[in-house]
């Protein structure tokens, strides 16, 4: 038992320099990468390495500009890609091990964590649970420095017609957690504006992978 219990000990230990180094990294190619992603005009969200034997996948996430509305198109996604793709390929520091590269957006399963992220969802219906645990489901109409604006949707029997209550306002700190809560009709509307592919891909998931150099199949 002592011999097992030495060797999980080592296991573990490898396992937290492992993710201490994917963290630095992932850190030092978001430096990288801010530059492309501005040029692009939308914010880089987060940059993500998981590592599998020598192989890396390097997730990197982006979105709108919290000003815009809407979802990102596909044809954004490949553009960044096809940037992104490049600036790694060129990277001073790439030590020729194979990657693979992920670009896609947020989401509407995203919690909402932080001001901008409450602005790019304006309009939506939100459920919102209150610090002390108190859950309101409301349209969210207005958000500010300091908190949101919500118009609550009161339950009703079911079958029945939706009541809107008086408008809401919370501040911030009173919040534990916003999550966008998805509207049939609203992702209709949002299919057919954005013109998504035939095959129904979501452009909020949307990835578009590069192979990285030092890859049998890359490119």
């Amino acid at each position: 038992m002592a011999v097992r219990s030495g060797n999980e000990h080592q296991a573990s230990l490898r396992r937290s320099t492992l993710e201490a180094e994917l963290r630095a990294e992932a850190e030092r190619l978001r430096t990288r990468l801010q530059p492309v992603v501005d040029q692009h005009h939308l914010y880089l969200e987060d940059v993500d390495i998981k590592q599998a034997g020598s192989h890396r996948t390097v997730h990197v996430v982006v979105d709108l500009p919290e000003d815009a509305t809407g979802s990102m198109g596909l044809d954004v996604i490949s553009a960044i890609s096809t940037d992104l793709s490049v600036v790694m390929d060129e990277d001073p520091e790439n030590d020729d091990r194979p990657y693979s590269l992920e670009i896609s957006s947020p989401g509407v399963s995203r919690p909402l964590t932080e001001p901008r992220h409450w602005r790019r969802n304006v309009g939506r219906m939100i459920e919102v649970k209150q610090v002390g645990g108190d859950v309101v489901l409301g349209r969210l109409e207005n958000v500010t420095d300091a908190g949101v604006r919500l118009l609550p949707q009161l339950p009703v029997r079911k079958g029945t017609k939706p009541k809107q209550g008086e408008p809401l306002t919370l501040d911030f700190s009173r919040i534990s957690k916003g999550v966008v809560q998805v509207e049939f009709a609203h992702a209709q509307d949002e299919q057919h504006d954005h013109h998504d592919d035939a095959d129904g891909t979501d452009p909020e998931n949307a990835g578009d992978g590069h192979r990285g150099q030092g890859d049998p199949h890359g490119h």
